[in-house]
């Protein structure tokens, strides 16, 4: 119970934090659903719910992946946090269909709501509260590659590091994006059926959100299931190749691969030094470079051959571009 209780501690908090806040939202949506009867409003209390499900699964999975290897599994578990969001995706994709199937129904059987104040005031807490869970999950992204960002450079800055995140976060950020768009989407359709009485409208935005919530199925399916093979990180190859290469006892790199499970990285890498160093002195080239490597975010093994120097600079063919 001790060693579980230290795992949980480690779980993605903006999982979490995420999973907490969209149960209270999903409770608060489905009493407002009740006495309305929108189907706006059900479709974001389904996808409230779904996310809410969805999340407290990851921050399970992402603590359960860093659990030490043991004797039956020397390699460890963290490709469990990826067989996790996949199975968590499953939960989104039904809670997408049974919303995408209402909002159809609605479009073909138009019927009028009631409680626009109440669905007004209900959709504006709960994309408030859905924003404020998407910027925390923006500032995860930034913390886990290790960038600085304050105001609205945080958003900009977590936009285009979103593929360097962690699985469990950058799940947390999609999933929340799209709430939030959903939930500004849903107060669109309310506010112009009320007026207009194109309640259609509703039925059409409740599709919309369906459809969103599909594309982070695929999205994330895409990602994890390349996780669960085992997947080369280049990013973090010439990272560390370069790193690497700064050495002076480093002629040369044959090959290096960095494979991401989880949130780990673990290292392959061949170098070649001269032929004429000594046992000792090649120990010596090891223990320098697996500190350097080990240095780095996220990895957690380094392993190092040696191989004599060949003359031919592999390395710099490597990162040669077609145009040079």
């Amino acid at each position: 119970m001790g060693e579980l209780v230290k795992l949980l501690k480690r779980g993605n908090k903006s999982a979490m934090l995420a999973a907490i806040i969209n149960t209270i939202i999903s409770i608060i949506k489905g009493v407002a659903f009740m006495f309305t009867g929108n189907v706006a409003m059900f479709a974001e209390t389904m996808h409230s719910l779904g996310d809410a499900a969805n999340q407290f699964f990851v921050f399970i999975g992402s603590a359960l992946s860093k659990k030490a290897p043991t004797e039956k599994y020397p390699n460890g578990f963290g490709r469990l946090v990826n067989l996790v969001l996949l199975g968590a995706v499953l939960i989104v994709g039904i809670m997408a269909f049974e919303t995408i199937k209402e909002g159809w129904h609605h479009v073909v059987h138009p019927t009028k709501s009631g409680g626009f104040i109440i669905n007004i005031l209900v959709l504006a807490v709960s994309t408030i509260l859905e924003t404020f869970v998407l910027f925390k999950a923006m500032k995860e992204i930034l913390h886990d590659i290790g960038v600085e960002a304050s105001g609205p450079s945080v958003f900009a800055k977590s936009f285009a590091n979103l593929g360097r995140a962690k699985p469990a976060t950058k799940l947390v950020f999609m999933e929340d994006l799209v709430a939030t768009l959903g939930g500004l989407l849903a107060i669109i359709a309310v506010v112009i059926a009320h007026f207009t009485d194109f309640h259609r409208l509703e039925g059409i935005a409740s599709m919309l959100i369906g459809a969103m919530m599909f594309f982070v199925v695929g999205k994330v399916f895409l990602d994890n299931a390349a996780g669960v093979i085992g997947q080369a990180d280049e990013e973090m190859e010439n990272k560390i190749g370069a790193l690497v290469m700064e050495d002076p006892d480093v002629k040369d790199i044959q090959d290096i691969t960095v494979i991401k499970e989880g949130e780990d990285l673990h290292v392959e890498l061949e170098i070649e030094v001269d032929p004429k160093l000594t046992v000792a002195a090649a120990d010596d080239i090891k223990d320098r470079l697996e500190e350097k490597i080990m240095a780095e975010k996220g990895v957690v093994d380094v392993t190092i051959e040696f191989d004599e120097e060949d003359g031919v600079m592999t390395w710099q063919k490597r990162n040669e571009s077609p145009a040079e």
